[in-house]
């Protein structure tokens, strides 16, 4: 792959995982958000294995709170990396992308971790139209992420080679 080549698609990749994370986080967020309004009225009637979750949501399954809180991480961290990396891969030289490859690769795994959690709460039961936009979001993001890290690793070695 040409170094132009590589840096253009990084660049492209990178400015839609800004997009596509930020919505993750609202998401996310709004669902957290969800969920704390309606933990205390809703998680007094549960039996304790319910109970230990801090966090009950009435909105998806027992999969849920876990789907939610590792996309709100995975998100934060995706979103600022993806910022962070669209700097470096513009600079396009071997420590900035050495940076922007690390970073997208912490990105990509917890954002596969947080599709685990999605695809496992899809396997459990039926969710709402919000749960299951953040359930298709972190699936194209797990695609979206996994080429943008293989064009930046791909721009290291021809950098590297130069």
């Amino acid at each position: 792959m040409a170094s132009g080549a590589g840096k253009s698609a990084a660049f492209i990749l990178l400015v839609l995982n800004v997009f596509l994370y930020f919505v993750v986080v609202s998401i996310a967020s709004w669902a957290v958000n969800h969920g704390i309004e309606g933990s205390h009225e809703m998680a007094s009637v549960l039996y304790p294995p319910a109970k230990i979750f801090p966090i009950y949501y009435p909105i998806g399954n027992l999969a849920t709170g876990f789907v939610v809180i590792f996309s709100l991480i995975a998100g934060v961290v995706g979103f600022t990396t993806s910022i962070l990396g669209i700097n470096n891969v513009v600079k396009w030289d071997s420590p900035n992308l050495h940076a922007a490859a690390a970073s997208s690769l912490i990105s990509l795994l917890l954002t596969l971790l947080a599709m685990g959690f999605a695809c496992k709460e899809i396997d459990i039961s039926w969710t709402g139209s919000n749960l299951r936009t953040l359930e298709i979001l972190l699936i194209i993001l797990c695609g979206t992420q996994l080429f943008c890290t293989a064009a930046i690793h791909i721009g290291v070695s021809n950098v590297k080679s130069d």
